[in-house]
C-alpha cells in the first residue's frame, strides 16, 4: 500500500467519523428547520460517499479491472456533483430565498445537474472524461469539463450568497469560503492525481457549514425568538384595539333600543371574540382549524353589524381536519377587511377557502379591495411586525408557508400552505 492510499484511507476514515457525529447531533435535535434537514441529507450522503471511496481504496489493492474502474469513477463523478446539488438547496432554505429567484435557480440547478449526469454516463462509451486501461484509471483531455457542474453551481451559490441581504457578513464569508475552497481543490486535485485533496477540503468546508452557518443561525434564531415573544404579546394585544372595542360597543348600544335580540347576539359574539383573544395570550399551542374558523366567523359578524352590505364574506371550506397556531388566519381576514375592503367606498367581498392538493392543505384569503404594489412593501420592516409574527409562528410551529400576491385596485390574495 503506497503513501497515496494511506493518505486517502486516513482522510476518509476521519471524515466518516466527523460526519457521523454531525448526523447524530442533527438526528437527535427536535424541531429541525428545513435547512437543517438538507444539511442532514448532505452529511449522510457525504459519509456514504467517503465510505464508498474508502472501500474502493482497499478493494483496488487486491482486485481491479477495467469495468470495475469505470463503474467506480462514474459513480464517483456523479456523487461529487450530488454534494454540490445538496449544497445549493441548503443555501436556498438557509437564506430563505423565495419567489422567481428560487424558481429560476432551482430549475437551473436541476437542468445542469441532469446534463452532467448524462455526460458522465455517456463517458462509459465515449471516454471523453476518463477511461481504464489495464485496470488503471486514466484521464482524457476533456476530464476538467466533467467538473463543469461543480464550477457552475459553486459560482451560482457564490453569487446568491453575495447578493443576499438576509445573510450577515460572517455568513456570507462562510458560504463564499465553501465555494472557493472546493473550486481550488479541483484544480489542485488535477495537479496531484491519486491524493484525495478534494475529500480533505470537503471535511474542512463541512466544519465551516456547522460552525459558521448552522451554529450562527441557531444563535440568530434564539435572539429572534426573544423578540418574537415580545412581538407576539404586542400582536395579541393589538387584536383588542380600543377603537374596535369602542365602535362595537357603540353599535351594540344602538341595537339595544332598535333590536334587543340582535343586540344580545352581538354582545355574545363580542364576548366570545374577547375571550378568544385573551386566552391566546396564555396559550400559544396549536388549535383545530374549526376553532380558528369560529373565531373568524365571530369577528366577521361583528364587522357585518357595523358595515352591513359594504362587507361580503364567502366561505368555501373543503378541509377542516388540521391544526394551526391560534390567531394566524383571523388576522389575515381582519387585514383584508380593514386595509382592503373598507378602503373602498362601495366595499367589497372576501373569500376564505380551504382545500387539499397532493397532501398539502391550502388556506386562501382573497379580497377584491384596493390592493397594493407588493414590490414597494418591505415586510421585514417593524411596521409589519404583525404579518412577520404570523409567518414566524406558522413556520416554527407547524412548518407552514405563507405567500402574498396583490395588485393595486384589484385586490390581495394570501395563501398559507400546511404540509401534512
Amino acid at each position: 500500500m503506497d503513501s497515496r492510499s494511506i493518505f486517502n484511507i486516513t482522510v476518509c476514515s476521519l471524515g466518516i467519523v466527523i460526519f457521523i457525529i454531525h448526523i447524530l447531533n442533527l438526528v437527535l435535535k427536535r424541531n429541525k428547520r428545513k435547512d437543517e434537514k438538507i444539511l442532514l441529507s448532505f452529511f449522510a450522503f457525504t459519509a456514504f460517499h467517503f465510505a464508498i471511496y474508502l472501500a474502493f481504496t482497499f478493494i483496488k489493492e487486491v482486485y481491479t479491472s477495467n469495468p470495475f474502474i469505470i463503474a467506480f469513477y462514474t459513480s464517483f463523478y456523479v456523487m461529487n456533483n450530488m454534494e454540490v446539488f445538496l449544497l445549493f438547496y441548503y443555501l436556498i432554505y438557509y437564506a430563505n430565498i423565495e419567489g422567481k429567484l428560487k424558481k429560476i435557480t432551482t430549475l437551473t440547478n436541476i437542468l445542469v445537474f441532469s446534463i452532467f449526469v448524462i455526460l458522465d454516463i455517456m463517458n462509459i462509451f465515449t471516454h471523453m472524461f476518463f477511461y481504464a486501461e489495464d485496470g488503471i484509471y486514466t484521464r482524457s483531455k476533456l476530464m476538467i469539463l466533467s467538473q463543469g457542474y461543480q464550477f457552475i453551481m459553486l459560482g451560482m451559490i457564490f453569487v446568491l450568497a453575495l447578493i443576499n441581504k438576509d445573510l450577515k457578513l460572517r455568513q456570507k464569508i462562510a458560504f463564499l469560503t465553501y465555494c472557493l475552497l472546493p473550486a481550488i481543490s479541483i484544480v489542485v486535485q488535477n495537479l496531484l492525481p491519486g491524493y484525495a485533496i478534494s475529500y480533505t477540503v470537503i471535511i474542512v468546508t463541512a466544519e465551516i457549514l456547522v460552525l459558521y452557518l448552522s451554529v450562527e443561525k441557531n444563535a440568530i434564531i434564539e435572539e429572534e425568538e426573544k423578540k418574537t415573544k415580545e412581538a407576539y404579546i404586542k400582536v395579541m394585544m393589538s387584536q383588542i384595539q380600543p377603537h374596535f372595542v369602542y365602535n362595537t360597543l357603540s353599535s351594540i348600544s344602538t341595537l339595544i333600543t332598535l333590536d334587543p335580540n340582535k343586540a344580545k347576539v352581538a354582545l355574545d359574539d363580542f364576548t366570545e371574540y374577547l375571550r378568544m383573544n385573551i386566552s391566546t395570550l396564555t396559550n400559544n399551542r396549536l388549535i383545530n382549524f374549526e376553532d380558528e374558523l369560529k373565531h373568524i366567523e365571530t369577528y366577521v359578524s361583528l364587522e357585518k353589524m357595523r358595515f352591513s352590505d359594504r362587507l361580503n364574506v364567502n366561505y368555501d371550506i373543503k378541509v377542516k381536519d388540521f391544526e394551526l397556531p391560534p390567531l394566524t388566519i383571523q388576522p389575515l381576514v381582519e387585514n383584508a377587511i380593514k386595509h382592503g375592503i373598507l378602503k373602498k367606498v362601495e366595499g367589497g367581498s372576501i373569500t376564505l377557502k380551504t382545500y387539499k392538493e397532493d397532501n398539502v392543505i391550502y388556506v386562501e384569503v382573497i379580497d377584491d379591495g384596493v390592493g397594493f404594489n407588493i414590490d414597494s412593501i418591505d415586510f421585514k420592516n417593524d411596521e409589519h411586525f404583525g404579518i412577520n409574527n404570523i409567518k414566524h409562528r406558522l413556520t416554527s410551529m407547524c412548518d407552514a408557508d405563507i405567500s402574498i400576491e396583490s395588485n393595486p385596485n384589484k385586490g390581495t390574495k394570501v395563501v398559507v400552505k400546511f404540509y401534512k
